[in-house]
């Protein structure tokens, strides 16, 4: 068995800066891919939570649950975007995340841009909270407030999303995986 070599499979820093900007229509199909598998992680978790802590009812603990989904979910986008910088959505859809300069990131900044994401869902959900929204008012406002997050992309000038911007990331287009050398096995 040959002897793994990580330049041949990784993207030298140098490189990363050199890579073009991912197009919207990649991040925006990288996201609902995202969301399809996060749908897994969640279910997981929030069993997890419930079996543990044996809870009986959907609404006890409700506000627990929801910060430990939120940990959850930090822990996995931290953990992917300091290890290469892609989820399994975001390499499906050759998207990394770098800094502006094109260096991995720190697990600081990857929680300044998961803190940022939030910026997608909360102000349309807390306005909803707030005026007492029922019924498709409920899921107008939030979509609403995802359509104008997603519009800020086409007023940026490298089309990066508003969060992106504010974290100090940008989101660019990987390479293409090169297939194995003839005559290696994987």
């Amino acid at each position: 068995m040959p002897d793994f070599d990580p330049s041949q499979t990784a993207v030298t820093d140098s490189a990363l800066s050199d890579l073009p900007r991912a197009p919207v229509k990649n991040r925006l199909f990288g996201m609902v891919y995202e969301g399809m598998l996060l749908f897994g992680v969640l279910f997981l978790s929030g069993w997890l939570f419930s079996t543990l802590l044996q809870q009986r009812h959907a609404l006890a603990l409700r506000h627990a649950q929801q910060a430990w989904q939120f940990l959850v979910l930090g822990a996995y986008f931290l953990w992917f975007w300091t290890h290469g910088g892609q989820t399994l959505a975001m390499k499906t859809w050759r998207v990394r995340v770098v800094t502006a300069s094109g260096a991995p990131l720190s697990w600081a900044r990857a929680l300044l841009r998961y803190l940022l994401a939030w910026l997608w869902f909360l102000p349309g959900l807390a306005l909803a909270y707030l005026i007492g929204a029922g019924g498709w008012l409920l899921l107008l406002l939030p979509a609403l407030n995802m359509a104008l997050w997603a519009s800020t992309a086409w007023f940026d000038r490298d089309r990066q999303f508003l969060h992106d911007r504010l974290a100090g990331t940008r989101l660019v287009l990987a390479p293409a995986a090169r297939p194995p050398a003839p005559g290696t096995h994987k």
